[in-house]
Formats: structure tokens, C-alpha cells, sequence
């Protein structure tokens, strides 16, 4: 059988697309990835030292580990609690009542905001002096629970959490929402016929056929929970006493702000690889064919 040739027409129109990226995301990433090996103030001239960025950071600086620390919590809440709730509200505002759709608006117009805007919204509703929770504490004679929320080092994190959480609940419902209306009615309908219960269509029938949707909720919400940083550097700053430094703000402040360029880039290369590592084999794994 003679062999097609190759149609290079094709990889021409790829090449513009394909230019673009390499600029801002392949070139970009590997000159990162190339800076982590030396110290530079982004003056005067680099410095070759290895390996020792990356050994520095695990090894002498608490601060990294703290924000590592924070970033895998932040994670595991989002995991939790962030799909949870996503599932939750999906399951119900995919039923037929009077107003859902203005109920799924409601959920989802907080995510249409900035981070930014997020952040300054919550940080005085936050406020120990006027914010609204302390308020209605006071308000419903439970003054003596209210709290300097932002400035705890111990529930800090909680509470910029909160914040993201409200903000961050809409997408994975919308896509929840999608997912549930894929599925066929007859199946349901089948099951139920067959004696299941609501419990069992929910965990046999509707979560598995929710595979893919969990595959893209997961893996968009586990890469937004890696890189966080917006809403924590309005709210805190990564105070108090770096209590909410991520890997995210800690990359910030050792490269522009401490001209660390080096150790700066060996912590967004730690990001990346750590993203790589637990996205990856995850896709692959609930992508597969059973």
C-alpha cells in the first residue's frame, strides 16, 4: 500500500498557534526552569549554583514549607468542600421548581467577579471594627464569639477560604449541572422501576456517569488550588506571620519584590512539577477505557 504523503498545508496553519504558545507558555516556562539553577538579583551578573535553590528551600526555609503545607490544604478543602457543595447545589437546581433558573444565576454570578473584587468584598465583612459577621454576631447577642478573623494566625487560611469558597462555587456547579442533564431519564427511570432508592440511584447510577465531569471539576479545581494567589494577597498579604503564604505569593515576594530571581523561579518550578505530577497521572487514570 504507498504511503500517503505528508500534507505539510495542515502544519502551516497550526504554525501561527503553535508560535503564540511557545512564546508565552514553552519559552517562558523553560527559562524559568533555567534560572532556578543560578542566583541572580536580576542586575548583576548570574550565578551558577546547581542545585542549591531547591535544597535551600526544602531544607532551610520554613517559609516554603509553610506555604507548601498551605497549598496542600487548600486543596484538600477545595476537594471537599468546594465539589461538594458544587454537587450538592447541582443536584438540586437540576430538579423542576418555580425560580431555579434565577437560583442558578444567584450561585453562579460570584464566580463572574474578579478575585480582586472577592477579596476586597470579604475582607471588610471580615473587619473586627464594622465588618458584617461581627455585626450580626452582636446583633444576635453573640458578641462575645466575635473575632479579628483575618489577623488569627489559626483560622486566617479558614477564612480566605471562605471567601474563594463563595466565589469559586459556581463553575464546578455549572458543570455538575451539565453533567446531570446528559443523563438519559430512561435509565433513571428504569432503576427506579427495578426498586432503587434515591441514595442508590445518587452513588450507582448518577456518580459514575458523571466520570468525565468530575475528571474536568477536578483537575480545573486541583490547578486553581496550586496556584492561588489573588484572593490571598488582597485579604492578608500572606500574614499574619505567613500563616496564608502560598507557593504562589511566596514566588512573588522573593522575585519582585526581593529581586530573588533564582530562588523565585525554583518555587514556580516546584508548582509546575508539582501540578504535573498530581494532574497527569490522575486524567490518565479516570480517562481510561474500563
Amino acid at each position: 500500500m504507498k504511503k500517503k504523503p505528508l500534507d505539510w498545508k495542515a502544519y502551516l496553519f497550526l504554525l501561527p498557534a503553535f508560535v503564540i504558545f511557545s512564546s508565552v507558555v514553552i519559552i517562558p516556562t523553560l527559562y524559568s526552569l533555567y534560572l532556578s539553577f543560578f542566583s541572580w538579583n536580576g542586575i548583576a551578573e548570574k550565578k551558577f549554583v546547581a542545585f542549591k535553590n531547591y535544597v535551600n528551600l526544602f531544607a532551610a526555609d520554613p517559609v516554603f514549607l509553610t506555604a507548601l503545607k498551605n497549598n496542600f490544604l487548600w486543596m484538600l478543602l477545595t476537594i471537599f468542600f468546594t465539589v461538594s457543595i458544587a454537587l450538592l447545589l447541582a443536584v438540586i437546581l437540576n430538579r423542576s421548581f418555580r425560580g431555579r433558573v434565577v437560583y442558578r444565576a444567584v450561585f453562579y454570578i460570584p464566580y463572574m467577579l474578579s478575585w480582586v473584587v472577592v477579596g476586597v468584598i470579604w475582607k471588610w465583612m471580615y473587619n473586627p471594627n464594622m465588618g458584617f459577621l461581627n455585626e450580626v454576631l452582636e446583633l444576635v447577642g453573640l458578641g462575645k464569639f466575635k473575632l479579628t478573623w483575618l489577623s488569627n494566625p489559626k483560622i486566617a487560611l479558614y477564612c480566605v477560604y471562605g471567601a474563594a469558597l463563595w466565589q469559586g462555587v459556581g463553575q464546578p456547579m455549572i458543570l455538575f449541572l451539565s453533567g446531570l442533564q446528559t443523563i438519559p431519564s430512561d435509565i433513571l427511570e428504569a432503576a427506579t422501576i427495578d426498586g432503587a432508592g434515591k441514595i442508590t440511584l445518587f452513588f450507582c447510577i448518577t456518580i459514575p456517569m458523571l466520570k468525565e465531569t468530575f475528571v474536568v471539576v477536578f483537575a480545573t479545581l486541583i490547578i486553581a488550588a496550586m496556584k492561588v494567589y489573588d484572593i490571598i494577597k488582597v485579604m492578608t498579604g500572606g500574614g499574619p506571620g505567613n500563616s496564608t503564604e502560598t507557593l504562589a505569593t511566596y514566588m512573588y515576594s522573593q522575585t519582585f519584590m526581593y529581586n530573588n530571581f533564582g530562588k523565585g523561579s525554583a518555587v514556580a518550578s516546584v508548582m509546575f512539577l508539582m501540578m504535573i505530577v498530581i494532574i497527569v497521572p490522575y486524567v490518565l487514570y479516570t480517562a481510561r477505557e474500563d
